[in-house]
């Protein structure tokens, strides 16, 4: 073994790592016990996967509820699920209907965008709760609603 420690073997593997780059460097790493370096590559392939966080507000409901509709094909726009939330309920959750013709056929229309618990049940959306006060839910199935009756909600101007 020469003096530097090092076989002829062992100066050649380094040269011709040095000479590759880095690309072969990584690959390489492991097989000398670099653990920590291929830990490392893993770690942003599990951060990517983490869950969207969204605020429980209204805007945040009308994204989730989006990112849900988008799973399951379901179109819809921002911009038309506001303008019909703000038309049914002014944006309350808990909002319920006692005095329409659903409310005296002993069906009260409920939440953001004013359901009919018949139709909540009919146009659930699997992913969300089984609660048409929950605004998630409540939206999601009514624009499934919306998209089997009209197309999209997108094309509801008026009380549906």
């Amino acid at each position: 073994m020469p003096a530097s420690g090092h076989s002829r073997l062992g100066r050649r593997l380094v040269r011709s790592l040095a000479v590759a780059g880095t690309g072969v460097a990584v690959v390489a790493l492991p097989l000398f016990g670099a653990t920590t370096a291929a830990a490392a590559t893993t770690t942003p392939a599990t951060t990517a996967a983490s869950t969207t966080a969204y605020p429980d507000n209204l805007d945040g409901w009308i994204r989730e509820s989006l990112d849900v509709m988008a799973q399951h094909g379901i179109p819809g726009s921002y911009e038309s699920i506001h303008r019909n939330i703000m038309r049914e309920s002014s944006g309350n959750p808990a909002a319920i209907n006692l005095w329409d013709s659903n409310a005296a056929a002993g069906t009260p229309s409920k939440g953001l965008l004013q359901v009919i618990d018949p139709t909540f049940q009919a146009y659930h959306v699997p992913g969300t709760a089984f609660d048409p006060f929950d605004p998630v839910a409540n939206i999601t199935a009514a624009c499934n609603y919306a998209a089997d009756r009209y197309g999209s909600i997108d094309n509801v101007f008026g009380a549906y």
